[in-house]
């Protein structure tokens, strides 16, 4: 398997890919081809997740790894939880900090450590709108040859989100930046576009425009859509909360790749540009806007050039809805009040066009099997959701050994300049 980039250099193989994280061009790197796959899968989570992404690693220098990259990984669970009889809730908050990017952080953190030695230094770096910083700040923690710099907006992510971010120390730095995501997204591209900069630290990238962390989210797919034939479900449809793209995407690249999925429908919050670029064909990325899914405030989603990359008409594979705060705060209390369930402010967004699909006018809309995808705990997110449900949130223990420990994170200003100098 060798990969490409979405504007046109290549062919690279994909542990090189890995490594780069992002094509010298500027493009993101894709699979020159998707592999049609039809098992055997295996049952668990991990050796769902092996078989799933084998075809993606054939002759690759990391493919006899693989398996126990996966494992060294994948070492929590994925359930889906019924909440009634069409409606079910992907929870991928139970990995090491609360959020489903644990996924693609650890797997990309077992591959990197495979590919270089202990003896070679490298800086990790990632913009996080949220939850990304402090899963790629623990999937690092510690790991000899790595250091890792988070820069996250301030005041743009919950206190508890904050916290994370600036509770690991050690190999890892924490910088507020005077701006929002997207500035902070801006300055990481900025830094490896700058050949000097890159090489001078040894910049590696972890945010979702790496295929180490876009391929592994497929496993928590390939599960969810497996379990459900297992359980004599008809194949699963999905609404998924999306900011930046990847998670999503990760799900029509399974879908490509022949896994039992069905339609997937993207729920964005007030930052619609996908929803926008789905019903008009135009992309016209803005400045994002502060809203209680913090974690999906990008106003120039990435992962775009993938689904515009693989698809000619992405419109016809993929659609989106965006959701009101006001809506959320609704959702959060009546999902409440009618599961027992307490969910985040961004699996509100999805569980929100799930309650529209199975409200709407489409009647194969209304019909099937709906998977939500839960994408954080509602812990992260409890100055929201607290007063809305009117009760405490259990925090699980994962975080709250974040939690208990200091937290740092020092003021950096929104330009390379000073970021330059913050590497330095």
């Amino acid at each position: 398997m060798k990969v490409v980039s979405t504007r046109g250099t290549g062919p690279v193989a994909l542990s090189a890919a890995i490594a780069k994280g992002q094509a010298p061009d500027g493009g993101l790197f894709m699979p020159q081809e998707i592999p049609v796959q039809t098992g055997p899968w295996g049952d668990s989570l991990a050796e769902q997740a092996t078989n799933a992404m084998a075809p993606f690693f054939a002759g690759d220098a990391l493919a006899s790894d693989l398996q126990d990259i996966v494992r060294d990984s994948l070492s929590f669970q994925a359930p889906t939880k019924w909440l009634d009889e069409h409606t079910g809730l992907l929870e991928l908050f139970w990995g090491p900090t609360a959020a489903f990017k644990d996924f693609g952080a650890r797997f990309l953190a077992n591959c990197l450590s495979r590919l270089f030695g202990p003896q070679d230094q490298h800086t990790v770096l990632v913009a996080t709108s949220g939850d990304t910083g402090a899963a790629v700040a623990a999937a690092f923690h510690r790991r000899p040859g790595f250091r890792v710099v988070v820069l996250y907006p301030d005041n743009r992510v919950s206190a508890r989100q904050a916290h994370q971010l600036g509770a690991f120390g050690d190999n890892v730095t924490t910088y507020r930046v005077d701006g929002t995501f997207d500035d902070c997204q801006r300055l990481v591209k900025s830094a490896f576009a700058d050949p000097a900069l890159t090489e001078a630290h040894g910049l590696v990238s972890a945010n979702s425009i790496s295929l180490g962390r876009l391929l592994p989210q497929m496993s928590y797919y390939v599960h969810a859509a497996l379990t459900a034939r297992e359980a004599g479900r008809p194949t699963p449809n999905f609404v998924i909360p999306t900011g930046n793209l990847g998670n999503a995407f990760a799900c029509l690249l399974a879908r490509e790749s022949g896994l039992p999925i069905g339609k997937v429908v993207l729920a964005s919050n007030d930052n619609r540009v996908i929803p926008d670029y789905l019903q008009t064909g135009r992309y016209e990325p803005r400045d994002s806007v502060a809203t209680l899914a913090n974690a999906m405030d990008v106003g120039a989603p990435s992962n775009l050039e993938r689904l515009r990359h693989l698809f000619a008409k992405p419109a016809d594979v993929v659609r989106a809805q965006w959701v009101d705060d006001d809506t959320i705060r609704a959702t959060i209390g009546t999902t409440f009040e009618r599961t027992g369930e307490i969910i985040c402010p961004h699996t509100a967004c999805a569980m929100t066009v799930r309650q529209r699909l199975q409200n709407g006018d489409e009647p194969a809309d209304r019909e099937g099997d709906w998977i939500v995808v839960a994408t954080a705990h509602a812990a992260k997110f409890a100055d929201v959701v607290e007063p809305l449900i009117g009760q405490e949130i259990e925090v699980p223990s994962s975080l709250r050994e974040l939690l208990d420990r200091p937290a740092h994170a020092s003021p950096l200003s929104p330009t390379l300049d000073a970021l330059a100098a913050a590497l330095r």
